[in-house]
């Protein structure tokens, strides 16, 4: 059996790692970008994202002041698991304590601020039932100069893919530097309201240079991150190629009158850490 201990120490763990150390991925992008950068103010800014990412591995500090909202994805194969749910609330309110992480949430009408980085329904957890004999755990901590810029569309079914690639636009126009870009963008098309934004979220999990299995997905993800970068909004929002690392489209079946289009926008610290345990 998975024990609660365990689940409890590898969320703390994967906490910390997830807001100290940016994934390979990320940092290769960001390294090409300022490589094929030649906007002296877009150049500077890279520069900065660059060596800030440098000092939190080197003093092991959180990469951003931001250590964001908990947000946790389950896969659950066929595994025992001892409280699974209280195993990931202790996890996040230990790695609050240890790392440390800033305490992000509150009451969202007080604004009163629990201390733990836990309360009324946080932190998010995520729960698929897969198949296999494992669980996997990954820490998605999402700040919120990004999750503001976040949007969603009910758009009917006759917009089709034109109208996704209008709001995608749409939504990182309106956004401009405010998510700190160069941001990673993820879109979810299908599903209902709520998993339309869902799978925008997931999304943002997939490596950067992955290329999606479904050829019309893949060619969208291609055309929308040139439509993207061809804004000019660039790094920080203060012009550049680079506005976007990436795009990234999921899709599920939907509703015969719908076409829900969810689009995630994570800032350029794309953080996330993953952990796989067994019985």
């Amino acid at each position: 059996m998975i024990t609660q201990k365990q689940v409890e120490d590898t969320i703390c763990s994967l906490y910390r790692d997830s807001v100290i150390e940016l994934p390979q991925d990320v940092k290769n992008a960001l390294k090409d970008a300022y490589a094929n950068e030649n906007d002296e103010t877009a150049r500077l800014n890279l520069k900065a994202i660059i060596d800030n990412i440098e000092a939190a591995h080197e003093n092991s500090i959180p990469m951003c002041q931001d250590t964001g909202l908990p947000i946790v994805f389950v896969k659950l194969g066929d595994v025992k698991v001892e409280n699974l749910y209280q195993g990931i609330r202790n996890g996040v309110e230990k790695a609050t304590i240890t790392v440390p992480l800033r305490p992000n949430v509150v009451d969202p009408f007080t604004r009163e601020n629990t201390g733990t980085n836990t309360g009324k329904g946080i932190p998010l957890i995520d729960v698929e039932v897969v198949e296999g004999d494992y669980l996997e755990l990954t820490i998605f901590p999402k700040g919120f100069g990004s999750e503001n810029n976040n949007a969603l569309k009910m758009a009917l079914p006759g917009e089709g893919i034109e109208g996704v690639k209008k709001f995608v636009l749409e939504t990182v126009l309106a956004a401009g530097g405010k998510p700190c870009p160069p941001t990673r963008i993820g879109v979810g098309i299908g599903g209902s309201s709520d998993y339309a934004l869902k799978l925008a979220k997931k999304a943002l999990l997939r490596d950067v240079n992955s290329k999606n299995s479904d050829k019309r997905l893949a060619e969208l993800e291609d055309e929308l991150l040139e439509c993207i970068n061809s804004t000019g909004i660039g790094p920080m929002g203060l012009g550049g190629k680079t506005t976007a690392l990436d795009v990234k489209v999921e899709l599920a079946d939907t509703h015969t009158a719908g076409l829900p289009i969810g689009v995630c926008i994570q800032c350029w610290a794309a953080r996330h850490t993953t952990a796989i345990l067994r019985d």
